[in-house]
């Protein structure tokens, strides 16, 4: 039986013309899906990609296979969605970043839910990253997710301005000292872009306390215990933004996407719209209108 994970790196770097790039759209490592692929021609006892070119090509045998593996998994993904639909509004798994759990984005599941009362809707949170990988691999329905450069199967996607944020009394740190962070755990999205963007200036800096609670980070800023590069939507009055002039220049470029299965039952498009609107909203409480 050939192994739809193994196809998929095969088609992948088909596709991309090498690995690097079918590791980066994959979200795996580079010798993870170089693996994959000597491990699908071992089970074939042929080689698949001619390597010797700067451009990775498929051989002959390479190319026989390349339609079937589109084909087995076409049709994988096409009896996931089917099966999936089938069960209607049973269950729908959603999954978020750790700063929309708890109250964020609970009235907004209990409007559908309100209207599916069938329906039960599996939240999973953690680093996007993480949650983006398990969507590739099916194991999500719905995905909420931040990114730099979003992919190109997005279903929809907002702008979400960042800011460097410390207590509304507090001054800029002075520029011979290291600056004191409120950071997320360490691989988490918004503290390597903080590091790269202090070590770029030149700005020495610590870790004076860290959570993977977006409110303790918040609430940690507020009280003085440091500065933190966060979403604008989380500064309160308990906050001062700070500004390039101070050396903080904020990023630009983040996005907040929406990914959503192709084919999801009424219940599932009706939170999928449900979140459109939330993000909506959400986006035009930072987002200044157009002139």
């Amino acid at each position: 039986m050939l192994d739809p994970v193994l196809l998929r790196s095969f088609v992948t770097v088909v596709d991309t013309g090498n690995f690097t790039r079918a590791a980066e759209y994959l979200h795996l490592t580079q010798s993870t899906v170089s693996q994959h692929v000597i491990r699908l021609e071992d089970s074939l006892d042929c080689r698949l990609l001619d390597r010797t070119q700067r451009h990775v090509l498929p051989t002959e045998e390479g190319e026989r296979l390349l339609g079937y593996a589109r084909s087995i998994l076409r049709l994988a993904e096409e009896a996931r969605e089917s099966v999936a639909a089938a069960q209607a509004s049973a269950v729908l798994r959603l999954g978020a970043p750790e700063e929309f759990m708890g109250a964020t984005l609970m009235p907004t599941i209990a409007s559908v839910q309100s209207a599916y009362p069938l329906l039960r809707v599996e939240v999973e949170g953690g680093l996007s990253h993480e949650l983006l990988r398990r969507y590739r691999e099916g194991e999500l329905d719905l995905l909420l997710v931040k990114q730099w450069e979003v992919d190109a199967d997005c279903h929809a996607q907002w702008p979400e301005p960042l800011c460097w944020i410390t207590a509304v009394d507090s001054p800029p740190p002075a520029p011979d000292t290291a600056v004191p962070l409120v950071a997320f755990p360490a691989g988490a999205l918004y503290r390597q872009e903080m590091t790269a963007m202090l070590e770029t200036g030149g700005k020495p800096w610590h870790v004076r306390f860290s959570s993977p609670s977006l409110p303790s980070l918040v609430s940690a800023v507020a009280s003085g215990l440091g500065i933190s590069l966060l979403p604008a939507v989380c500064v309160t009055a308990e906050h001062r933004a700070l500004t390039a002039e101070e050396g903080f220049p904020a990023p630009c470029g983040l996005r907040l996407a929406l990914y959503a299965r192709s084919r999801l039952s009424d219940a599932g498009l009706a939170l999928r719209r449900a979140l459109e609107a939330y993000c909506e909203l959400r986006a035009g409480k930072v987002t200044p209108p157009a002139a």
